[in-house]
């Protein structure tokens, strides 16, 4: 293990990368266990920050951390000393506490156990998965970088067709409800490639707009929404519960 930390992120320069991903996701575990034991109003957990009646929500906190590791980062000039590291940390911790109430911030109310309030669940998972596929190695919009310092016009020509296609087909598969393909394609091509050339999902701004109401095309959609999507969400959902927690229904 101790070899492949420095091989993978020490030696490759990840270290504040790795600091900052550790820092996001026990954050996000932390926090998420906090407002749990605080809604099943377990007495030996502290409540709420509440001064003068306030209920200070932890974004604040959050804002606070991603203002001091953000800023904290762009001071420290080596990026493998111990302050670069805890800079980085600072944001993760920041960023998790924020993008944990993200659909409070969306709504400007608080949706936080409400169905509303799985968007946050959501935006850190993806958070996650893009931190991870970052640090192992992938690289935005499948560029490579040049060994050498080749500026020739047709190098930077071929890049920005590059970065180009990449574009449309992410915004393709978000066109097309295929959030997760697009958010992932932005580091493997693939994944935007087989969501931009599928169906677009019922609903969708592409279904809507490109699907008349009794097509095949939409037919189509809505079979396999239920046939194999419906499945997935159905896990999606369970899983995002046993992290986060569910959603009140008691008002419904």
């Amino acid at each position: 293990m101790s070899i492949w930390f420095q091989h993978s992120v020490v030696a490759a320069g990840k270290l504040r990368l790795f600091s900052f991903f550790v820092a996001f996701i026990m954050t996000f575990l932390f926090i998420r266990f906090s407002v749990r034991m605080i809604r099943a109003q377990v007495r030996w957990w502290p409540g709420n920050v509440t001064p003068g009646g306030v209920h200070v929500h932890h974004a604040t906190f959050g804002l606070i951390f991603m203002c001091v590791g953000g800023v904290g980062g762009l001071v420290v000039q080596e990026t493998r000393s111990g302050w670069a590291v805890g800079a980085a940390a600072l944001l993760g911790i920041g960023m998790a506490l924020v993008l944990d109430e993200f659909a409070l911030v969306l709504f400007l109310k608080d949706v936080y156990w409400s169905e509303q309030g799985r968007l946050s669940v959501e935006v850190v998972f993806i958070a996650v998965a893009l931190c991870g596929l970052a640090l192992l190695g992938w690289l935005p919009m499948g560029i490579t970088p040049s060994s050498g310092r080749d500026t020739r016009l047709v190098t930077l020509l071929g890049i920005a067709l590059v970065l180009a296609t990449n574009l449309a087909l992410t915004v393709i598969c978000l066109l097309k409800g295929k959030t997760w393909s697009g958010i992932l394609g932005i580091y493997i091509s693939l994944f935007a490639v087989i969501g931009a050339i599928r169906l677009a999902r019922p609903g969708s701004p592409w279904a809507r707009s490109r699907y008349p109401r009794d097509s095949r095309k939409l037919a189509r959609a809505i079979a396999r929404e239920e046939r194999y999507r419906r499945p997935v969400t159905r896990f999606m959902t369970w899983f995002q519960d046993f992290v986060a927690g569910g959603p009140d229904h008691s008002g419904d």
